[in-house]
C-alpha cells in the first residue's frame, strides 16, 4: 500500500497564528483514492529543518505534500531549499505560470514586479502543475529509488487554503498517473448520547471480535457524538463493503436508538430527515445555548420546510412575558430546572403552532448556583404525546458546555420524534 506525508511549512502555524486546513483537505482527497496518511508535520521557516524533515519523510513515505513557504516575499525559502535538496543547478521559467501572474496581476490593476516574476521561476530538477489560482506554481519532484530506498514523490503546494485546496484535483490525477493504486475503504456509524469511554466499555466485545485486517477508530466530536470508523486497507471494494455492513449490523443490537445514522452525518440532519416529508413542524426556545440549536436546524438545507423558528429567551423577563412561563414557576423551581425547561418547550410550541419543541435552560459558565453546578443544563421536548425533560451535567469550559448543551438538546429531540413516530 502507498502511504503518504503532509507538511506544513510555515512559522505562522507553528505560533498558532492560523490555524491549518490545508493537512485535513489532502488527507480526504488521498483517502478517497486508496492513499493511506501515516504522518503529518509542521515544520518552521528555517532552511535546514525543511531540508532534513522533508528528506525524512520521503525515507518513511511514497508521496510526500507540503503546503507553504513559496509566496514571494524573502521570508518564504522552501523553494530554495528544494532546489538544493533535488540538486538543482539552474532555475528556469514556466511560460504557463507565468502567462497566469500577468494575468492575475493585471486583472487586480497591479503592476508585474520583478518578485511576481520570479515565483514563475522554478528549479530544473522539478516538473511543473500550474497553479490557476495564484501566482505560485506546484512543483513535483520525482526521486528516484537510489535516493531514499524506494520512489518517492514530493509535491509542493501553495500555502493559502484557497490554492492548496484548489490544486489538489489536479496533484490527485498526477497520483494516479503515475502509481498503481489499491483500495481503502471506511463506513461510519454516528452514535449520540454516550462517552467515548462509556461507549467504548460497551461496545467491547463487539470490538474484540473485530478480524485482524479491519481498524476501528472512535472520532469525538462535541456536536454530532462519536463516529465510530472500520477501516480496511486494501482487498476488494464490494467485499469490504459487505464485510463491514455485516460487523455493523452485528452493532446494532447493542446500541439500539443511540445509532443515528450509518453514514458521516449530524445530528441536526437527522433531526430533518425524521421530520422532512412528514408535514410536521418544529420549534426552538433557547436560553442557555443562545441560538446554537437554531443555527444549527437551520444550516440543513430545506430546513424551512419544516422548521418554523426560535425565541431565544436569556432572561428570565423574555421566558416569562413571551413564552409564558410562570414567575411563580421560575421564584419555586429556580431558572435552571426541570420545570421551566418544560414550560418553555411548552410555551414555544403554544406561540409558533409547532407539533414538536425544544427547549434548553442551563448554567454554561463560569459558575453556577444554589441548585445547580456549573455545566448544568436541563433541556425540554414537547409533542403532541406531552412533555419530557432531561438533565445533563457537563465539565467543560464554557464554549464547550454550550456546544454539548446543543448536541444533547438536538438529540433529545430526536429520541423524541423517533418514538413518537413508532407509536
Amino acid at each position: 500500500m502507498i502511504e503518504a506525508s503532509i507538511c506544513t511549512i510555515g512559522d505562522e502555524i507553528l505560533i498558532g497564528q492560523i490555524v491549518d486546513t490545508n493537512s485535513a483537505a489532502i488527507a480526504r482527497s488521498l483517502e478517497e483514492i486508496g492513499i493511506k496518511v501515516g504522518r503529518t508535520l509542521s515544520i518552521g521557516d528555517d532552511r535546514g529543518e525543511i531540508i532534513g524533515n522533508l528528506e525524512n519523510e520521503l525515507r518513511i513515505s511514497n508521496i510526500v505534500i507540503s503546503t507553504g513557504g513559496l509566496g514571494p516575499t524573502k521570508d518564504d525559502i522552501t523553494k530554495s531549499a528544494l532546489a538544493e535538496m533535488s540538486g538543482s543547478d539552474a532555475y528556469v521559467e514556466n511560460p504557463v505560470q507565468m502567462e497566469i501572474i500577468h494575468d492575475i496581476l493585471r486583472s487586480r490593476g497591479l503592476d508585474i514586479l520583478d518578485i511576481n516574476k520570479a515565483q514563475a521561476l522554478v528549479p530544473d530538477t522539478c516538473e511543473v502543475i500550474p497553479n490557476r489560482l495564484g501566482t505560485a506554481p506546484i512543483m513535483v519532484f520525482r526521486f528516484p529509488e537510489e535516493k531514499f530506498g524506494h520512489p518517492a514523490t514530493l509535491y509542493s503546494l501553495p500555502g493559502v487554503p484557497f490554492e492548496a485546496i484548489g490544486a489538489l484535483p489536479d496533484v490527485i490525477e498526477d497520483i494516479k498517473n503515475h502509481n498503481s493504486l489499491t483500495d481503502i475503504f471506511h463506513k461510519c456509524v454516528m452514535v449520540a448520547g454516550l462517552a467515548e469511554s462509556a461507549l467504548s466499555k460497551l461496545i467491547e466485545p463487539w470490538e474484540d471480535s473485530l478480524p485482524e485486517d479491519m481498524h476501528l477508530a472512535y472520532l469525538p466530536n462535541q456536536l454530532t457524538g462519536v463516529r465510530l470508523r472500520l477501516s480496511i486497507y486494501g482487498g476488494n471494494k464490494e467485499d469490504e463493503e459487505r464485510r463491514i455492513d455485516e460487523r455493523f449490523a452485528a452493532l446494532q443490537p447493542i446500541l439500539g436508538d443511540k445509532i443515528y445514522s450509518y453514514s458521516d452525518d449530524t445530528l441536526q440532519n437527522a433531526v430533518g430527515a425524521l421530520l422532512r416529508g412528514t408535514g410536521k413542524t418544529l420549534s426552538a426556545a433557547e436560553s442557555c445555548t443562545g441560538g446554537m440549536i437554531s443555527s444549527l436546524i437551520t444550516s440543513v438545507p430545506g430546513a424551512s420546510e419544516y422548521y418554523l423558528g426560535s425565541v431565544t429567551s436569556y432572561a428570565v423577563a423574555v421566558k416569562e412575558a413571551v413564552l409564558g412561563v410562570g414567575h411563580d414557576v421560575v421564584e419555586t423551581y429556580g431558572v435552571v430546572s426541570s420545570e421551566v425547561a418544560a414550560a418553555m418547550a411548552e410555551g414555544v410550541r403554544k406561540l409558533t403552532g409547532s407539533t414538536y419543541s425544544v427547549a434548553t435552560t442551563g448554567l454554561a459558565g463560569p459558575a453556577g448556583d444554589e441548585r445547580n453546578p456549573v455545566g448544568t443544563v436541563w433541556i425540554g421536548v414537547s409533542g403532541p404525546h406531552g412533555t419530557t425533560t432531561a438533565r445533563r451535567v457537563y465539565k467543560n469550559d464554557r464554549k464547550r458546555n454550550i456546544e454539548r448543551f446543543t448536541s444533547a438538546a438536538l438529540d433529545e429531540l430526536r429520541l423524541y420524534i423517533l418514538q413518537d413516530s413508532k407509536s
